[in-house]
């Protein structure tokens, strides 16, 4: 299995990040296709946008939100071997807009993929 990283989509793009993926459902504010670099979006693999409205990235939702995202993954196996199939080729890097780089769906689904 290859490395998945994460990384804001704000951050500049490298040549290390391999394959990048947006994995938010919406595109993140003021920035250009060209500026992002990337590669593949998967909409629907992000939260569902009442589980997004909900958590409102409060830290101190963290834990029941990260319970029901790993729910709603459960019944959408397709966009999650979709990222497997990806990291199975080389380097992922699972990109995001939050602010918050610990309180994310990108670290959900990071730990998610890679191997226990």
């Amino acid at each position: 299995m290859a490395n998945i990283l994460i990384k804001r989509a704000y951050e500049e793009p490298d040549r290390e990040d391999g394959t990048r993926i947006l994995v938010d459902r919406l595109w993140p504010r003021g920035l250009t296709k060209e500026k992002a670099k990337v590669d593949l979006w998967l909409k629907d693999v992000a939260p569902s946008t009442e589980l997004r409205k909900w958590f409102a990235h409060d830290p101190a939702k963290w834990t029941e939100f990260r319970s029901r995202y790993l729910d709603e993954l459960k019944s959408n196996n397709g966009q999650v071997s979709l990222l497997r199939q990806e990291a199975a080729k080389g380097t992922v890097t699972l990109v995001y807009g939050a602010k918050d780089q610990e309180h994310n769906e990108a670290v959900i689904l990071q730990r998610l993929l890679s191997p226990k």
